[in-house]
């Protein structure tokens, strides 16, 4: 049997300590694997990509994840699609989950314990966070990174004010007029938008700042310009990935030019940020393991508790043969 689950079933499963906890584990562990994810992006003749991540692997997990993504940036929900869990014993489908959901909450977390780590302990305490870009992937970013430091304010900038206005609301914190304005006042501050131009330039930032780069997760799209790259300490989730379609290939720049990975800095091979006035800079594009990490804890959360629909997708009527039986 397949266990469907939607948007509200995946969120009533996903507790975001845990998930934190997992995508830790996955960012130390990870890059150990013999198989490499990979990430196949297209156009489409329609105002949209699609995208598929294959597959999602972990050490200890026998099981592996297919996600298939449309990109469709004036649609809402603009990510739409599924990710199919299946068994590392025989290729069973064990679940699907809305990879939105799924996604939203891998990338924001991720991004608030990549934040986390870069930032360091010289912006712990008061600190204030600046959000760009309003949307889910920041709902997430936000939430994660209360649970793991304090943050003493918070300002935000999308390019609907309404809904600035209204994540500013829910979290406690005001908008602002521009991505500029939020660089101004924020210590931390995390970018996730569909920006195909860069929206801060190292002008606009001064010592000490930490940035996150969500939006430049695919060939064109960039929202930091190459001069703040050149000057910060950069880390990315994936060296070669980050070089062929994330922030680095953005500015123009090789995978060398990333100091560290987020898994090299957990695990202790780099040291991440070493100086008070150092300027950061976290880039990830989003790796298939983090589908997984996520997609297994939801998946047997959801088997404990009997949550979502079951279906049988090779289920035959009674009596009658079917061809895949042979």
């Amino acid at each position: 049997m397949t266990r469907i689950l939607t948007h509200h079933d995946v969120t009533a499963l996903l507790d975001p300590k845990a998930c934190i906890e997992a995508l830790r584990d996955g960012f130390i562990r990870g890059d150990t694997l013999a198989v490499a994810g990979q990430r196949i992006r297209t156009d489409l003749p329609f105002p949209g990509t699609a995208t598929a991540l294959i597959p999602g692997l972990l050490p200890g997990i026998d099981a592996y994840t297919v996600k298939v993504n449309a990109k469709f940036p004036d649609a809402r929900p603009a990510l739409r699609g599924v990710i199919c869990l299946h068994s590392g014993h025989d290729g069973a489908l064990l679940a699907l989950l809305d990879s939105a959901t799924v996604t939203a909450w891998r990338t924001g977390l991720a991004a608030a314990l990549g934040t986390h780590v870069l930032a360091g302990v010289d912006l712990q305490e008061g600190a204030t966070l600046g959000v760009i870009g309003a949307g889910a992937q920041a709902e997430l970013m936000v939430l994660g990174l209360r649970r793991l430091r304090p943050i003493g304010g918070l300002v935000v900038h999308d390019i609907d004010a309404a809904r600035a206005a209204s994540f500013a609301a829910r979290h406690g914190g005001h908008s602002v007029g521009s991505a500029a304005e939020v660089a101004a006042r924020a210590d931390i501050v995390v970018l996730a938008t569909w920006s195909r131009t860069p929206l801060l330039r190292f002008s606009d930032t001064r010592p000490g700042q930490h940035l996150t780069t969500l939006g430049a997760d695919e060939p064109g799209k960039q929202e930091l310009a190459g001069d703040l790259l050149e000057a910060a300490l950069l880390a990315v989730d994936d060296r070669p990935l980050a070089a062929a379609m994330g922030m680095l290939a953005a500015a123009g720049l090789p995978a060398e030019a990333a100091h560290a990975t987020l898994g090299e800095i957990l695990r202790g091979d780099h040291p991440g940020r070493t100086e008070p006035d150092q300027l950061t800079v976290y880039g990830p594009v989003g790796l298939p393991w983090q589908d997984l990490a996520l997609a297994w804890l939801a998946y047997q959360e959801a088997e404990r508790r009997g949550l979502g629909a079951t279906i049988d997708f090779l289920g035959s009527a009674p009596g009658s043969v079917s061809p895949l039986d042979d």
